[in-house]
């Protein structure tokens, strides 16, 4: 099994009630396609949602989402690298990079900047990297998407967009 992200976008904006509606509903797709829910990443202003699963491969998660209402669409496999804080993510860091990018040097990077984190109260959970290496979501713990966006910039890590969400699991929605 992979691990899948799938990124859509929504307009009208996604809301909660939606997307728990859209949750429910697809939970009988996942059997069909031997896909397992792992968790997702609401955008606070409903225009995003990064969901991840585990799958036989991307097309399976391709034709499960095939109807669901989003206006863009990205789904792609990669690696999950965890870190020992299992907590919920409250901002995302998009990144892509023109050229395949290495874990370890970014990950070098991440730590080099530890304490710029710690002083903003920001905690790295997970990266989900894709495999062709050009796409990278990153998942923080923090007061807020400014105080992440801040410690990026002073710690030199690329990024594209930095988010405020709410974090979705099977347990926190069908517990």
């Amino acid at each position: 099994m992979e691990n899948v992200v799938m990124e859509r976008g929504f307009t009208p904006r996604l809301d909660e009630k939606d997307f728990y509606a859209m949750a429910t509903e697809s939970m009988g797709c996942l059997d069909l396609y031997r896909a397992d829910w792992q968790e997702s990443f609401l955008a606070e202003d409903g225009s995003k949602l990064v969901c991840r699963f585990t799958a036989p491969d991307s097309e399976s998660i391709r034709m499960m989402s095939r109807d669901d209402g989003s206006e863009a669409k990205s789904v792609w496999a990669g690696s999950v690298h965890d870190t020992e804080d299992d907590g919920l993510a409250s901002v995302i860091v998009e990144r892509n990079f023109d050229e395949p990018a290495s874990m370890d040097e970014l990950q070098a990077r991440e730590e080099a900047g530890a304490n710029c984190l710690e002083i903003r109260r920001v905690s790295f959970i997970r990266s989900l990297f894709s495999a062709d290496m050009k796409k990278m979501i990153c998942l923080y713990r923090a007061p807020d998407a400014e105080s992440v966006r801040a410690s990026q910039e002073q710690v030199g890590m690329p990024f594209d967009r930095v988010w405020a969400c709410k974090h979705y699991t099977p347990a926190n929605i069908f517990s």
